[in-house]
């Protein structure tokens, strides 16, 4: 697929959430980026590295050109509108409201999961940071899975929540991710047909997801 140069500006593999969902579609997508790394957790030197690509201060940053995108929605939207071929988002008016929807609501919402149970692929945590409020993120999100997976996956024809890999599977990756860390009990959580259950095997499964692990392991010299 021809693209002008893109490079991507993502924190660290192990804790941006946030920089693996841009990643992530772009990988499955097949498109031919840079990634120009930032380290978190330097106070000041984070900072003043993010600032530097981006008058938002934060990561991911996309570098198209002469343009620079930041906040991951903003960059897979703008990567589904440039590139249709993508197919980031499906053929279905519906199902692409729908996505957008679900999708909008993990960037604006659930931040007591965020909070308590944040991104640490490289570690397993059992237990740790489980609370009422997270509970309730988790038991939402499972609903939200669920019902995708109900009304879309199936007859979009793959096993993801739209049925073939979208947008809205980049921005719960990192979900799959805490949850595999923390491993909370989805069944009693809600997941007792076992959809969450599944769709998480789903996105650990991906060969783009499994690359982005060993990145997160080389960085942590793990």
């Amino acid at each position: 697929m021809h693209t002008p140069p893109l490079q991507l500006v993502i924190g660290d593999k192990n804790w941006s959430s946030w920089s693996l969902r841009p990643w992530l579609a772009m990988k499955v997508a097949g498109l031919d980026f840079e990634e120009v790394d930032v380290t978190l957790r330097q106070s000041a030197e984070t900072k003043a590295q993010c600032l530097s690509h981006s008058p938002a201060g934060k990561v991911p940053v996309l570098k198209w050109a002469d343009e620079t995108i930041w906040d991951s929605l903003a960059i897979l939207e703008t990567l589904a509108d440039r590139l249709p071929d993508a197919r980031l988002w499906p053929e279905d008016a519906q199902a692409r409201a729908h996505g957008r929807a679900i999708s909008a609501e993990m960037h604006s919402g659930f931040t007591a999961l965020r909070r308590d149970m944040p991104m640490d692929c490289t570690h397993h945590r059992p237990g740790e940071g489980m609370n009422d409020a997270v509970a309730e993120d988790i038991s939402r999100i499972i609903a939200i899975w669920t019902e995708a997976r109900g009304r879309f996956g199936e007859a979009g024809g793959g096993p993801y929540l739209l049925g073939t890999f979208s947008i809205a599977d980049a921005m719960y990756a990192p979900v799959v991710s805490r949850l595999e860390t923390y491993a909370p009990d989805l069944v009693a959580l809600g997941d007792r047909d076992g959809t969450a259950r599944a769709y998480m095997e789903t996105i650990n499964s991906m060969t783009e997801m499994r690359e982005w692990v060993l990145g997160a392991r080389a960085q942590m010299g793990r």
